[in-house]
């Protein structure tokens, strides 16, 4: 019910599905930012690198990288086109075919989108508070999946890594987008852009197709440090979290509604959500570092 994944078939795999290598403006070969990723004890990594003439297109092919305990999901960050206030598009896509068209002459943003969901991707907005990018932005892309909330480079970059406030606004009004964090790795000296934030996806396998699969059904939450355990909901009475040690946990609605609990080494905590008038909810956990875990927002029709 409500698309939660915790009592979904398989387990949870830690993975980043935004991130950079020499092939295009990273610091890393492919190899060794999967060695990195792999060795910080991640299950999965894409590695999306800039899809753009100066890089020659690359779709990097990682598949030689795979091993018994980690895998890797083949994608690229889309540019083609302007957003609103004239910059270039940012479109995250994630489990793209490794012949994935090159953009024709005048695609735009919207279109590559639709084009790389229609080719089987993830596809996400990518770090919409680092590029000002405006609801009409989002909306304009269709029916995507999801929304970056959290960007590690931007934090370090412009201090711009959450972008909760956009979606929130979306949300509020109707639309309905997943919520994903990533680091968006390029490794470089003085950006904070490795470890800083992921997904922990529940699937049966730790392979690319049960994991997208997973990734366009809902069925993760994403994290900057604390785990979910689990979210259990009785339709307008309680909302129970379990979760890694927290000093405050968070259930948000529309508008300003909310409930919260607060304590040292907080691992549960069960809201009263029967005064609550929103078509949705979302899970925040923040631990005493003020690193956060959020649930996708659970709609109740």
């Amino acid at each position: 019910m409500y698309n939660l994944p915790f009592d979904k078939p398989g387990r949870f795999w830690r993975g980043n599905l935004h991130s950079h290598s020499t092939l295009s403006d990273g610091v890393d070969t492919p190899a060794a930012i999967c060695a990195a990723y792999r060795e910080a004890g991640y299950d999965f990594l894409s590695l999306t690198d800039h899809f753009m003439e100066k890089y020659a297109y690359p779709i990097a092919d990682t598949l030689a990288y795979r091993t018994d305990n980690f895998t890797t999901i083949l994608g690229a960050e889309l540019h083609t086109g302007q957003i609103g206030n004239g910059t270039v598009w940012h479109i995250l896509a994630v489990g793209l075919p490794a012949d994935f068209a090159i953009p024709s002459a005048g695609e735009s943003g919207p279109q590559i989108a639709q084009r790389a969901m229609a080719a089987g991707a993830f596809v996400a907005a990518a770090h919409p508070s680092w590029y000002a990018l405006s609801e009409a932005d989002v909306l304009s892309l269709g029916h995507i999946h999801a929304v970056e909330i959290f960007n590690g480079i931007a934090g370090g970059d412009n201090d711009r890594a959450d972008s909760w406030p956009l979606l929130n606004v979306l949300l509020d009004r109707g639309y309905r987008y997943f919520a994903c964090a990533a680091d968006d790795a390029h490794r470089k000296p003085g950006y904070t852009d490795f470890c800083e934030g992921w997904v922990q996806v529940k699937a049966e396998e730790n392979s690319p197709d049960p994991l997208l699969a997973a990734l366009k059904a809902g069925h993760f939450y994403s994290s900057t440090g604390p785990e979910i355990h689990d979210v259990q909901i009785v339709p307008g009475k309680s909302v129970t979290v379990r979760c890694s040690p927290a000093v405050r946990l968070f259930v948000t609605g529309s508008n300003r509604q909310s409930r919260h609990a607060w304590g040292d080494g907080l691992t549960e905590a069960t809201f009263d959500i029967s005064a609550i008038n929103s078509p949705y909810l979302r899970v925040t956990v923040r631990d005493g570092q003020g690193k956060r875990a959020w649930t996708n927002p659970i709609w109740f029709a």
